[in-house]
């Protein structure tokens, strides 16, 4: 990824979500397909390929051939990609259902030198969706446009009871782009702390008072069952987080660790 480029940014782009969202329901049910990558969420996370790459072997997967349109790619979505001053690569819309979570992962691919650029504009979202990158909640509002650097370690928890919908770009490095999120950086919203981080900053402090439990949890060689007596002891404190959470933390602890050590 350009070093440049910061980790978030909400482009000066506004798009009618409420048009958007007539439009999916034009939509057959069976455009809809379950994300190639199965291994990496729960629940329902799936998709319908607007634009793809000639040489991605499956149709919401990405690739780095030409760009080829699918049917779906309707005189409404035309209008909306003709904003974009770019070539687009892949165009998707991806659906995570209520109840779905996609646990944290790298798309490393983002990362690499003159790759595409991950573009996100909500249409169905609210305040039960948790988008963490970085282990902080990106607040993305319905119609927004939003650069995210999704080489970085990143996860999506649906807790609400709708569906979470979001037009999703892959972009091609331009010169207008890189314009567009410079422009958006200067209001762009500052990421939250997400409700398990704030939750497990509070038992951190809670060890911190009780060393003797510090002890005895660090004395769990299993990782099972150390993730099930740190919950259950979190419960009983009424402090409220999940096992993903309680992951994610102690991967950035160990990164943290890493980047100390080679420092």
């Amino acid at each position: 990824m350009t070093a440049s480029l910061p980790p978030c940014a909400r482009l000066p782009l506004h798009f009618d979500a409420r048009a958007m969202l007539d439009a999916l329901s034009t939509l057959p049910p069976t455009a809809w397909e379950p994300h190639f990558n199965q291994g990496y969420y729960q629940g329902d996370w799936s998709g319908v390929a607007l634009r793809t790459p000639v040489d991605a072997r499956l149709s919401l997967a990405p690739g780095d051939g030409e760009a080829r349109d699918t049917d779906y790619l309707d005189d409404f979505w035309r209008a909306q990609l003709a904003r974009f001053r770019t070539a687009l690569r892949s165009v998707r819309l991806l659906r995570l259902g209520p109840g779905g979570s996609i646990r944290e992962h790298c798309d490393h691919d983002l990362g690499q030198p003159d790759a595409d650029l991950r573009l996100h504009v909500p249409i169905v979202t609210d305040v039960q969706v948790d988008f963490l990158l970085d282990g902080e909640r990106v607040p993305m509002q319905p119609g927004e446009c939003w650069f995210l650097d999704l080489s970085r370690p990143h996860r999506v928890e649906n807790h609400g009871g709708a569906d979470r919908i979001h037009l999703v770009l892959d972009a091609r490095p331009s010169a207008w782009l890189h314009d567009q999120i410079a422009a958006g950086s200067v209001d762009t919203p500052a990421r939250q702390p997400s409700r398990g981080s704030l939750a497990l900053e509070r038992f951190g402090e809670h060890l911190g008072r009780h060393p003797a439990l510090e002890a005895e949890l660090a004395g769990l060689d299993d990782p099972q069952a150390f993730t099930l007596a740190v919950l259950a002891h979190a419960e009983a404190l009424g402090l409220r987080f999940t096992a993903a959470d309680l992951d994610a933390a102690m991967a950035r602890r160990r990164r943290t660790w890493r980047a100390s050590e080679l420092a």
